[in-house]
């Protein structure tokens, strides 16, 4: 029996096509843009292909300035080893100002290649967890480097920080790194059941899990204020909902926690070591024959989505543009919260648009398991980036 809440999600599938989901367009122009299309506040690209199989990516802007960037990597995984080719998702959900998102799209996953490189032996193998830990902490690094060039002119980038949820597809094995709160989902189709079951696969680093206020508690003794519950919700020092970041200076680096920052981001007192961490929670597994496809969102999707809703809206859903079906899914829910018509959420802009949902990032990796298999196929080379709005 088809339950109320999965027609409610699934519904607009049954549509021949996708209409009217951006803002201005009725167009399939996500096919024709190899760089995607920009219509008001969307970003998208409806459909691709990638190493593993098809891809769709959209983005919806909420803050004056976009803080969420992203990016899609298909092809060789190394330089000096070609014959690595996988797939490298990223999800950038930037806080206080896009600077530090910005950097990351720019830089984490050539630091990938790099110590892909760097590590690369007779072997085939040289993807591995260790590689994409190395270049989190390089990234983390090299941003540092730069808030500390910037500190006098521009200080406000000690306060920027950024989630980063990354998945990389290679010789068979996925892998996903997690420093934040953006999220990954597989859709596994059950051998014994038609439907496509949701498995969460990334580990979350928010505050309001008790899990995460007792590391924090565990790593700082000596402060009994670095988780506070501030208006009903608990913050890393009274200010911050994550505990890992790239970025976030000030509460990385005590020589931050200062003027010329904001009063708003400082606190008193100093610390020893860095407060919130850089270091991603990975997973690795084998990609198995039912494993479907794969969702990479930042937080603003899975505030108004369930795994399970999104993967049902996916899994009854045409490839095509699928990523842009479960932001318009997740701004439907939205509007229903604020007992509004979608429509008239469509006609709220950037800034105020805020007040209702976050900015919104979505990617969904189809896999397909004959590519998988065959490690030694050449796929054209994928680079896309997100961009939208000023």
């Amino acid at each position: 029996m088809v339950t109320t809440t999965w027609k409610k999600f699934v519904y607009p599938c049954w549509k021949p096509s996708i209409d009217n989901e951006g803002e201005n367009s009725n167009s399939r122009g996500g096919d024709r843009d190899p760089d995607g299309s920009v219509d008001g506040l969307w970003w998208y690209k409806d459909s691709g292909h990638h190493v593993n199989g098809e891809f769709s990516m959209a983005v919806i802007q909420a803050n004056n300035t976009l803080e969420d960037h992203s990016q899609l990597e298909s092809g060789p995984m190394s330089s000096v080893n070609t014959g690595l080719q996988g797939t490298f998702v990223g999800i950038y959900d930037g806080h206080a100002g896009a600077e530090a998102a910005r950097f990351i799209n720019d830089r984490l996953f050539k630091n990938v290649k790099t110590i892909c490189d760097a590590e690369f032996t007779s072997e085939d193998q040289v993807m591995s967890a260790d590689v994409i830990s190395k270049a989190y902490l390089e990234t983390e690094e090299e941003f540092l480097s730069l808030v500390r060039k910037q500190w006098q002119t521009k200080p406000h980038i000690a306060s920027a920080g950024s989630c980063c949820l990354v998945g990389i597809i290679c010789s068979g094995t996925l892998y996903i790194a997690n420093a934040g709160d953006s999220r990954a989902v597989l859709g596994k189709r059950e051998r014994a059941m038609k439907e496509v079951k949701a498995i969460q696969l990334s580990s979350e680093h928010n505050a309001s899990l008790a899990s995460v206020r007792e590391e924090l508690r565990s790593l700082h003794p000596d402060d009994p204020h670095v988780v506070v519950l501030k208006h009903k919700v608990w913050r890393v020092k009274g200010i911050i909902q994550v505990s890992r970041s790239i970025g976030d200076a000030y509460l990385k680096r005590a020589e931050f926690n200062r003027e010329p920052l904001l009063p708003k981001f400082r606190f008193p007192g100093t610390f020893r070591k860095p407060i919130l961490l850089a270091e991603p929670s990975i997973f690795v597994q084998k990609l198995l024959p039912e494993d479907q496809f794969l969702i990479f969102a930042s937080d603003g999707l899975w505030e108004h989505l369930s795994n399970q809703e999104a993967v049902d809206i996916v899994s009854s859903c045409e490839h095509h543009g699928i990523a842009r079906k479960l932001v318009k899914a997740a701004l439907q829910e939205a509007a229903k919260k604020r007992e509004m018509r979608y429509a008239d959420l469509k006609r709220i802009d950037r800034g105020v648009r805020r007040h209702f949902h976050d900015d919104i990032t979505v990617i969904v990796l189809f896999l397909d398991s004959h590519l998988i298999s065959r490690s030694s196929f050449r796929a054209p080379v994928v680079s896309i980036k997100a961009s939208v709005g000023p």
